[in-house]
């Protein structure tokens, strides 16, 4: 979507520079930017390079506002986030049109907004809520009395079981399946076999969340799964039935987080991480990747990271990895 680069600078929040008629319409790196891109640097070495390519402005961090440039510049003191924000602000939207494909099959007690977009072969079961300017594309099944907020895109071949509440502008990426049922048995102690656990309970996702494509969440076993505003989670996770997401939690792909874990806020979680049941994240902890979490524990430190299994400080985990290499190396001179 083409806009001037004044409506830009006042929509992200960044002091302008230079000519505010000029118009851009994409976002670029500065190898591939064109005329009507924004490219953006973080640190002044890297500014030659972006006044040189074929960009037509630029954003950078506000040590450069002294700098004589030919080009635009829009300082900000976070030139990513400005970056990131611009990039959403041009994002071109006008292959969505409003309506419901004819292939689409949409139970007549479903209450959608006027301004919806329903892509083919879509199925939305009774009693489903969709608000204003929402998504859904081709493929998806919506169960009964789903409810889903306003300006949400949910992208193709994703399945939500009944009863799932979901905020506003949630993005849910292909193949994801939300609302099914925990892992949870019960074993006959007499006969050894295992028997189902009721899964009866919710699954409410709150505003601003983005889940990656092909991951799971089930919904709670007798209450409710629940993840909470601005949680971003990657590709291929997996969140376990009654599991408690924070707000403002970064989980990467391959993360599994087993029944009745908790996530407080602002957490970071990389890739490969196994929580066990009944665990306890604390506010602003980061697990490295790989780490793994036993039962019951508890894991606090605000900005502490958190590496291996069991997870401990990583200053620990290094310490004890290079007794261990003394210990190699002694073995192997005797």
């Amino acid at each position: 979507m083409k806009r001037t680069l004044k409506e830009v600078a006042e929509f992200v929040g960044t002091v302008l520079v230079g000519d505010g008629s000029a118009n851009v319409s994409g976002v670029a790196s500065l190898d591939s930017a064109k005329a009507g891109d924004l490219v953006f640097v973080e640190d002044e070495k890297h500014l030659l390079l972006a006044l040189q390519s074929s960009a037509t402005a630029v954003i950078a961090g506000t040590l450069t506002q002294r700098t004589k440039s030919a080009k635009p510049l829009l300082l900000s003191d976070q030139p990513r986030l400005a970056f990131a924000r611009a990039a959403a602000h041009l994002a071109d939207d006008s292959a969505l049109t409003f309506g419901i494909h004819p292939t689409a099959i949409v139970d007549p007690s479903a209450a959608l907004h006027k301004n919806v977009t329903i892509d083919e072969r879509v199925v939305i079961r009774e009693s489903v809520s969709i608000g204003e300017s929402t998504w859904i594309g081709a493929g998806c099944v919506v169960g009964r009395g789903v409810r889903i907020g306003r300006n949400c895109r949910v992208h193709p071949h994703v399945t939500i079981y009944p009863g799932a509440v979901i905020g506003d502008r949630v993005v849910v990426h292909a193949g994801v399946v939300l609302g099914s049922d925990g892992f949870g048995y019960v074993r006959d102690a007499k006969t050894g076999k295992y028997e189902k656990f009721p899964q009866i309970g919710r699954l409410e996702i709150e505003d601003d969340v983005e889940i990656g494509a092909n991951s799971t969440v089930d919904r709670g076993a007798l209450d409710v799964t629940r993840i909470r505003r601005g949680t971003k989670i990657d590709n291929l996770v997996h969140v376990g039935h009654n599991v408690d997401i924070g707000e403002d939690v970064v989980i990467a792909a391959q993360t599994g987080l087993s029944g009745s874990a908790v996530v407080e806020n602002q957490v970071i979680i990389g890739g490969q991480v196994g929580i066990a049941d009944h665990v306890r994240i604390e506010s602003g902890t980061i697990l490295g990747a790989q780490s793994g979490i036993p039962s019951k524990k508890v894991i606090r430190g605000r900005g502490v990271i958190f590496w291996g299994t069991p997870a401990r400080p990583i200053k620990d985990y290094l310490k004890e990895l290079a007794t261990l290499a003394k210990l190699a190396r002694r073995q192997t001179s005797e």
